[in-house]
C-alpha cells in the first residue's frame, strides 16, 4: 500500500499541494483528477522524490520513503511514468527496454513479459522510439517502468493525446495487472471515463487540496463531474 500522509510540497517558497492524504491499495487503481493547475503532477513528483516534501510522509507498505532519493524509491518498489510519453528518441524500441533491463537478474524474461503485455511493440523493436506514434511511445514508457518490477506504479496522464483504441489497450493492461495482485496503481488522469472505469477509488484535487473522494466504477462519473463542476 502507498500512503501519502498530510503532504505539503511545491516549488521554492510557493506551496502548491497542501494537506493531501490518500491511500493506494496494493492490488487496485486510484485516480487523482482535477483541472489543469490543480497540483496533480506536483503531487506525483513529490511521491516519487522529484520534489521535496516540506511536511508529511510518503509510505510504501509501511516503510517511510520521504527522505529517500528517487533511485532508492525505485529500488524499494515505486515505478513512475511521467507525462508526455517520454523515451529515448534516438534509441530503438528494444534499446529503450534494454537500458532498464540490462544488469537485472531476469532482464530477458522481464522484456519478454513486457512485450506480452504490449504486443504492438513486438514488430517495432528495431524502430527508433522517436518515430513511434504517441500511443506506441506511451506503451513503451509503461513497459519500461514495469521492467523495474514495481509494487506501486505511478502514471501521469497515461492517455493524453492517444487514440481511443490504444486507450482501451492501456486500460485493459492496467486493470489486468492489478487484478493479478502485487501491483497498485496511482494515476493522474483527465479522461474521466477511463479513470473511473479503472479505479477502485478517486480523489478530486482543487487548488492543491483534496476536495472530494469516492468509490470508482462506471456509476461514479456523475458524482465525480459534479465534484469537479464540469
Amino acid at each position: 500500500m502507498l500512503e501519502l500522509v498530510d503532504i505539503h510540497t511545491g516549488y521554492g517558497r510557493t506551496e502548491v499541494v497542501r494537506e493531501v492524504c490518500l491511500e493506494v491499495p496494493s492490488d487496485g487503481v486510484v485516480a487523482v483528477m482535477g483541472h489543469n493547475g490543480a497540483g496533480k503532477t506536483t503531487l506525483l513528483r513529490a511521491a516519487v522524490g522529484l520534489l521535496n516534501v516540506t511536511t508529511g510522509r510518503v509510505l510504501l507498505d509501511g516503510e517511510d520513503l520521504t527522505r529517500m532519493r528517487p533511485a532508492a524509491r525505485v529500488a524499494r518498489g515505486l515505478g513512475y511514468v511521467p507525462q508526455g510519453q517520454q523515451c529515448f528518441g534516438q534509441l530503438t524500441t528494444m534499446e529503450n527496454l534494454r537500458v532498464v533491463a540490462d544488469g537485472r537478474r531476469r532482464g530477458r524474461q522481464l522484456i519478454a513479459q513486457a512485450l506480452d503485455l504490449f504486443p504492438a511493440l513486438t514488430g517495432l523493436l528495431d524502430r527508433r522510439a522517436g518515430l513511434l506514434s504517441g500511443g506506441q511511445r506511451q506503451q513503451l514508457a509503461i513497459a519500461r517502468a514495469l521492467l523495474t518490477e514495481p509494487r506501486m506504479l505511478i502514471l501521469d496522464e497515461p492517455t493524453e493525446g492517444i487514440q481511443p483504441t490504444v486507450v482501451a489497450e492501456i486500460e485493459q493492461t492496467i486493470t489486468g495487472l492489478t487484478r493479478r495482485g502485487g501491483l497498485g496503481v496511482l494515476m493522474v488522469e483527465q479522461h474521466i471515463g477511463f479513470a473511473l472505469r479503472a479505479a477502485c477509488r478517486y480523489y478530486v484535487l482543487e487548488s492543491g487540496r483534496i476536495t472530494a473522494t469516492g468509490e470508482g466504477g462506471i456509476g461514479a462519473e456523475r458524482a465525480a463531474r459534479e465534484a469537479m463542476a464540469i
